[in-house]
């Protein structure tokens, strides 16, 4: 199959597409030909090598695909199934959905919803589901329409910008924070009412006016901690991501003094039922002019120049690979 192959080479990451052999099939492993997949920003990370992602060699990134059944030792699953695969390791130490072909643990797909697209399902991505959880966080959380304003961090990336597509469509009102202004009039379009600079949560105090009833962050770092000390009395935020780095300069007080809520959310081992339930969620939520807005099409041999664009901050919205069909 063609895929795309990094090694590792006097400690440099080597990305190049390649003709090579899959692993043998073993008990419950299901192969799939892959139609779409994704660049997020793990991948790039993954690609470009500036993160420790991937620990062995050589490895197939990608870390979502869509495609149908060619062979299968799952029960569960038939030649010819439509099938979607986010998470579980795979891109970082299973082989991922760069390739033409991928050979996983029945346990690790989900039947493609019906009426939901094999490249759709891409656009959403891992992206999309991260952000579908992110959201129902904040439901379970208590936070709803009428409890205020949701601000949404990393705005114009993948997750960012499916949530604010998500918020919107479902009632909220959502305020956007970017740190690049060419993105304000493609957030506005995905429902964003309110546009902040990012730059306006480089520095905070441990608590702030309250303007939040909830939050979606995918920067982390010191725009976590501003959003905290925003946070409404009773109010939760959704933290999903690190592009802004790992660290939380934050204090107790909006944990204590407003009993604010900080939601951890992984998009990497949730059970099959809860899967489940997030996909067909997705499919009855968002509209179809998200799909016709929110996603620019790449090939594989593309695929490690786009990827050192993430790690830039040049890519809007969802990078979608074509791989076949």
């Amino acid at each position: 199959m063609k895929a795309l192959v990094l090694e590792q080479q006097d400690k440099a990451t080597l990305a190049e597409v390649k003709e090579i052999a899959l692993p043998e099939m073993a008990e419950g492993d299901v192969l799939v030909d892959i139609s779409w997949s994704g660049l997020n920003y793990k991948d790039a990370l993954a690609i470009t090598g500036k993160g420790k992602i991937i620990r062995q060699f050589p490895m197939v990134p990608g870390i979502d695909f869509s495609g149908r059944v060619s062979r299968s030792n799952d029960a569960r699953f038939t030649a010819g199934q439509p099938v979607i695969l986010t998470g579980w390791g795979v891109g970082e130490t299973h082989w991922g959905g760069l390739a033409e072909q991928a050979c996983v643990k029945g346990d690790w797909l989900v039947a493609l919803p019906e009426g939901l697209a094999a490249r759709n399902a891409m656009i959403i991505g891992t992206a999309g589901f991260t952000a579908m959880l992110c959201v129902m966080a904040l439901e379970e959380a208590g936070v709803k329409p009428e409890s205020g304003t949701v601000v949404v961090t990393g705005a114009s990336g993948g997750v960012g910008s499916t949530a604010v597509a998500l918020l919107h469509t479902l009632g909220y009102t959502v305020a956007a924070v970017t740190g690049r202004e060419s993105t304000h009039d493609y957030l506005r379009t995905l429902g964003a009412s309110e546009i902040h600079s990012r730059d306006d949560f480089a520095e905070t105090r441990p608590l702030e006016k309250q303007i939040w009833a909830g939050a979606v962050d995918t920067v982390g770092d010191k725009v976590l901690a501003k959003v905290l000390a925003q946070t409404n009395y009773g109010g939760c935020v959704a933290a999903c991501g690190l592009a802004g780095g790992f660290g939380l300069p934050t204090t107790v007080m909006p944990f204590i003094l407003r009993n604010v809520r900080l939601q951890g959310v992984d998009s990497v081992s949730v059970p099959a039922d809860r899967r489940t339930a997030v996909w067909e969620r997705l499919l009855k939520i968002l509209p179809q002019s998200f799909y016709e807005q929110a996603a620019t099409e790449i090939t594989l041999e593309q695929a490690p120049a786009v990827a050192a664009d993430f790690l830039d901050n040049k890519i809007q919205g969802r990078t979608l690979v074509k791989i076949a069909g």
